[in-house]
């Protein structure tokens, strides 16, 4: 049976289109905001919805990410705080829920307590951007048991016979870096990334979402068939500082 992940996505391109995936750090843009914005994102059509955990030295994330991350550490978010809160909100939510924070986080927490808090609060996967696929098997089956998914990251880089080995185990969906770098806006995409996407696309049986450096839709012209789904972060935060509602945002999508 496929995972709510999965299914997600499966479902939007089912309806002829790219699945949504909005990224926004817990506890931005105000604690009681961001639980608004989660809400309104969901309303407006949002498949998937990725909840950064804040942490003090995020190395995948660029200076937009990093800087909302940091204010959300220093409102006090912590990963039971958003436990918590997804808790009081499960069952509202049709949009799947991924956490998307790096190792030290999760290992404070303890793995098989967060597994089976986070099952609990409405969460369906997990990705985690500074564990090796050699060092995940452990992670991967105590994220499992409790059905949760560990989405894998490949990117530009990933080699075919890397690629094969994530795809290996992977479930509910993989994630394609589209950049050799940290997460932010860019106006164009590297030439490389369409090919590079198609090659992944034929090796993995989950949907290929795409992220890192996507600002607007028209940058996905020159993908060819492109990504099942698409995520957003600096683009969305950007929008949200200015004052903007997540439902708009996500209009352009559409």
């Amino acid at each position: 049976m496929a995972s709510t992940l999965t299914r997600r996505i499966r479902e939007a391109q089912a309806a002829g289109r790219k699945a949504l995936i909005p990224y926004l750090p817990a506890g931005f843009p105000g604690l009681d905001e961001f639980w608004g914005a989660v809400a309104e994102l969901d309303g407006a059509g949002a498949d998937i919805i990725e909840i950064g955990v804040p942490f003090s030295d995020p190395v995948a994330d660029g200076p937009t990410v990093e800087q909302a991350a940091l204010e959300s550490l220093a409102r006090g978010v912590t990963l039971k705080w958003i436990l918590e809160g997804l808790a009081t909100r499960s069952g509202r939510l049709r949009a799947g829920i991924v956490l998307m924070g790096y190792l030290n986080p999760f290992l404070q927490y303890g793995m098989e307590a967060f597994a089976r808090d986070a099952a609990r609060a409405g969460v369906h996967g997990v990705i985690i951007p500074d564990l090796p696929h050699e060092e995940a098997a452990d992670i991967r089956a105590t994220l499992a048991a409790s059905g949760l998914d560990l989405i894998p990251l490949v990117g530009l880089n990933t080699s075919p016979a890397r690629l094969a080995l994530y795809a290996k185990d992977a479930t509910g969906f993989a994630y394609f870096v589209s950049v050799l770098g940290v997460t932010g806006e860019r106006a164009t995409l590297p030439q490389a990334v369409g090919a590079r996407l198609a090659e992944a696309k034929r090796t993995f049986r989950v949907p290929l979402a795409l992220g890192f450096g996507l600002k607007t839709p028209d940058q996905l012209a020159a993908l060819g068939e492109g990504p099942d789904a698409v995520v957003f972060g600096s683009a969305l935060i950007t929008h949200l500082r200015a004052g903007g509602a997540p439902a708009r945002f996500l209009e352009a999508w559409r």
